[in-house]
């Protein structure tokens, strides 16, 4: 008998029908009676003060409905973290980056409200900007923000251990300092939404975010409204990638023209604002230290980290915690230190991205880690696996490893590569280099200070039987999380998939912290199972009682209900049932009491079943200062190897094949695994090889559109084997755990290190551009050649 009926299995995704056929919903496709549309008027400058604000010919250009200011809107400030509220919803005093936001207009046409914008004069006074971590943090650098001296949004200093003294017995030290560039989360749609006041005060914000419950609470915050009074609906969603992880300021300023109109108001980023919005990858630069002893057992890290804020803080405190907190793991490390300083500047604000804050550390410190091996004359799968973590290690920062696959996950890539074959055996211009990483299954508490549950799930059954309605907070982003509460529930409940019906991404339907920091698997999945068991035990009490069994003999499998006794006469409940489905042609007939019945029965004796599940993970982590970013009850692994073709003459980087493996904990749609891990291995691929925001001597974005700003395509994916290792996680539904982020950590050090394999040389600046390889090449031929 297998263990799993539902779960394990690849099952077609919800969403698959609806996307396929052109009829899911996104933002833009919605329209409602008498919309009017938002336009933004955007700073031109990147640093000016604002002396005058004159809208007076916007206002009188007909079809114009409303033009607003920070004098209309009020300057109650918000942002991710409440310890650093540092945006408005227009600027009071200057602009701080191309695109910082100064009024809006609603018309009766996009036409109109864009031609008003062009009609409101703004006086400036020019200030020096500052675009750069150097040129911020000198000494008499332009203040951004009056509040935080020196441009620094948050600074971290963290020592595990004795760092000095690790280093000081090691026999084999490296020191590299590596940096990549800003990315943009490129995704295909556009942020949008819609807003829309009733007549009795009540907001409704449609609104493509993956974070319905906090867009809802700064949107109440800044309103000046009761949570209850506003409900934020998420539709289809095409991706987010951690950009759309906050309120952005068109979702406020709609909100504001809504309630100035008394309208439905529809607004829109075009590509360009996406980029001058940003909230995407940081620029990193990471100076490591890691000290061995000679048989490879790693003693000692030393970090130091800037990164490349923009204007205003986003998710850059936790960004700066989680740089050097995710490097504790996954290797057994006794004596850490950390210094991270998160600057300020005048170019659009960097956020949270795949892997949020950890990526380019980790790329930094797994190239090390091969430096190291080769010196040594150490394998580097060998030496990883020297110093692997086991399933109930805690790191020294106090991270526990509840489940821990990562040996697995290397031996699986050195079989599924053929590793032991290939290194060392390849030619001048081959290579094959491999990594690991690990990230959290969900933030251990959420942004604000709350003992709120991370997530709700209610589950409903019909009044007729056979179907349960599963209603929850969460967001499908297009990762597949509605089809993956859709199977826990089945499981669960012990129904047919076929049996469920999903509805997800509303306030209104509970709370869920949304789709960042891969939770929601783990922790949404959690609250789906418990309020699928709590259904299942009123079902079976019913039963119990009808019946006159312990609810202990029965269980409910495969949508029928079995019992200890096999001859237990239950054909008074079926005869009940038939009776009240009289001219119905598919009445039960089974040698077994159906799932259909037997909640119809219990819908008789008790009115409507509805399962209540709820999850928030305990007390994690250590006591000291930032230990909650980096905390989570679980965390997933993996390993990679990727192959490449570099060529010699002109520096050009082809990556050939690349074998993934990841730690999920239990899978629950096998194919979304699979899709995560390939789709972590693009990502990543992106940022090592193509991927860079450029901006001009101004502030202004130079490649701000997807002709220019060069993504991974299908026709630059090589082939990925993705192979599936399950742990089995204590802490997770069915033992699940992430598989969104942490797929990404390994894919661009496996690049590096396999350049370096084909090529000789090792790249520190990201990404590897055909110029940047060649010169390197160079570089090394000249040395080679002295030497």
């Amino acid at each position: 008998m297998k263990e799993f009926n539902t779960i394990r299995t690849r099952a077609n995704r919800l969403d698959s029908p609806d996307k396929a056929t052109g009829e899911a919903i996104y933002v833009d496709d919605i329209s409602k009676p008498g919309m009017l549309f938002g336009a933004l008027l955007q700073s031109p400058h990147a640093h000016a003060k604002v002396l005058s604000i004159d809208t007076t010919e916007a206002k009188k250009l007909p079809g114009v409905k409303a033009v607003l200011t920070s004098k209309d809107v009020g300057t109650i400030p918000y942002g991710v973290s409440p310890a650093r509220y540092d945006e408005t919803v227009f600027v009071t005093d200057k602009v701080r980056y191309v695109g910082d936001e100064i009024a809006a207009v609603a018309a009766t046409s996009l036409d109109i409200a864009l031609k008003a914008v062009e009609l409101i004069r703004v006086e400036y006074e020019i200030l020096p900007a500052v675009f750069t971590v150097e040129d911020a943090i000198k000494e008499d650098a332009p203040q951004i923000h009056e509040k935080y001296k020196g441009n620094l949004t948050a600074e971290v200093h963290q020592e595990f251990g004795d760092v000095e003294k690790g280093l000081k017995e090691s026999d084999i030290i490296k020191t590299t300092t590596v940096k990549n560039k800003r990315q943009d989360g490129a995704f295909l749609e556009m942020q949008g939404c819609i807003a829309e006041f009733d007549r009795r005060g009540n907001l409704t914000l449609t609104s493509g975010t993956q974070t319905p419950h906090y867009v809802q609470r700064t949107v109440a915050m800044v309103l000046g409204m009761d949570i209850g009074k506003v409900r934020v609906k998420k539709p289809y969603l095409g991706a987010g990638f951690g950009i759309k992880a906050a309120a952005n300021p068109m979702e406020l300023a709609c909100c504001f023209l809504a309630k100035e109109t008394n309208k439905p108001v529809k607004m829109n980023y075009t590509r360009e604002q996406v980029f001058m919005f940003c909230r995407a990858r940081h620029q990193f630069t990471h100076t490591i230290t890691t000290g061995a002893k000679k048989d490879g057992t790693l003693v000692a890290l030393k970090h130091e980290c800037t990164l490349d804020g923009g204007a205003y803080s986003s998710f850059g405190i936790a960004t700066v915690y989680y740089a050097g907190s995710l490097l504790a793991g996954p290797y057994k490390l006794p004596n850490m230190s950390y210094e991270g300083f998160r600057v300020y500047n005048n170019k659009p604000a960097c956020g949270a991205q795949r892997g949020h804050g950890a990526v380019i550390a980790r790329a930094a410190f797994e190239q090390q880690l091969d430096m190291i091996a080769e010196e040594l004359g150490i394998d580097p799968m060998e030496l990883r696996i020297k110093n692997m973590m086991s399933r109930g290690d805690t790191t020294c920062n106090d991270l526990n490893m509840s489940s821990f696959g990562m040996s697995e996950c290397i031996d699986a890539v050195r079989e599924g590569s053929d590793w032991d074959r290939k290194k060392g055996n390849m030619p001048i211009g081959k290579g094959i280099g491999m990594a690991c990483g690990f990230f959290v299954s969900g933030a251990g508490f959420p942004i604000y200070r709350s003992d709120t549950y991370h997530g709700t799930v209610m589950i409903k059954l019909t009044e007729d039987g056979g179907t349960a309605l599963v209603y929850t907070a969460s967001a499908e982003i297009g990762q597949g999380s509605d089809t993956a509460f859709a199977m826990i529930a089945a499981e669960a409940l012990g129904v047919p998939l076929s049996a469920i019906r999903l509805a997800s991404g509303d306030t209104d339907m509970g709370v869920d912290l949304g789709a960042y920091s891969s939770r929601q698997t783990l922790m949404t999945g959690h609250a789906t199972k418990d309020a699928a068991e709590h259904v299942k035990s009123q079902v079976l009490a019913v039963l119990a009682e009808k019946l006159d069994t312990p609810v202990e003999d029965m269980d409910i499998k495969n949508g029928f209900i079995e019992f200890k006794n096999q001859t237990l006469d239950f054909s008074e409940l079926r005869t009940t049932y038939i009776k009240e489905h009289r001219g119905w042609i598919d009445n039960p007939d089974s040698e077994k009491l159906t799932f259909n019945e037997a909640s119809r029965i219990a819908y008789l004796e008790k009115g409507t079943i509805v399962g209540t599940g709820k999850y928030k993970p305990v007390f994690l982590g250590g006591k000291y200062k930032g230990a909650a970013v980096g905390t989570s009850p679980a965390y997933g692994c993996s390993a990679q190897v990727a192959e490449v073709t570099v060529d010699m003459g002109t520096g050009q980087v082809i990556i050939d094949n690349v074998t993934d493996a990841h730690d999920c904990g239990k899978a629950i749609n096998m194919t979304s695994v699979e899709g995560q891990m390939e789709g972590s291995v693009s990502m990543g691929m992106g940022e090592a090889m193509h991927e860079e925001v450029i901006f001009d001597d101004k502030g202004n974005v130079l490649n701000n559109d997807l002709a220019e700003y060069k993504l991974v395509t299908a026709m630059d994916m090589p082939k990925v084997k993705s192979i599936v290792v399950e742990s089995d996680e204590p802490n997770g539904p069915f033992g699940a755990k992430e598989v969104g982020e942490g797929a990404i950590m390994p894919t661009i050090p496996a690049i590096l290190n396999a350049v370096y394999d084909a090529a000789g040389v090792r790249i520190y600046e990201l990404p590897l551009t055909p110029e940047r390889v060649y010169t390197a090449i160079q570089e090394y031929k000249e040395r080679k050649g002295a030497a």
